[in-house]
């Protein structure tokens, strides 16, 4: 099981909490709990069905500035090709 903890202020109104509810119901295997008189949002995946960006481009939609509490599970960063660069 991934967890991930998110603050973002102003999510304690009702309609963010609504909002938020109709955007993250559409992500399999998505549990989370909102605690509304601290504006954080409790995360639980199964597997990892989304990266932490498009979490976070949830909550800006919203217009909400989301702050990850603690470390980011490896699982939800995204799976980029880099290449070093050469001189």
């Amino acid at each position: 099981m991934l967890e991930l903890e998110v603050y973002a202020a102003g999510v304690r109104d009702l309609n963010k909490i609504l909002e938020l509810d109709h955007e993250l119901e559409t992500i399999p295997g998505l549990r989370y709990k909102v605690d509304s008189n601290h504006d954080l949002v409790y995360l639980e995946l199964d597997e990892p069905t989304v990266t932490f960006r498009d979490i976070r481009a949830i909550f800006r939609k919203l217009e909400l500035e989301p702050r990850f509490v603690g470390s980011i599970p490896s699982e939800l960063r995204p799976k980029t090709k880099t290449q070093p660069l050469t001189a």
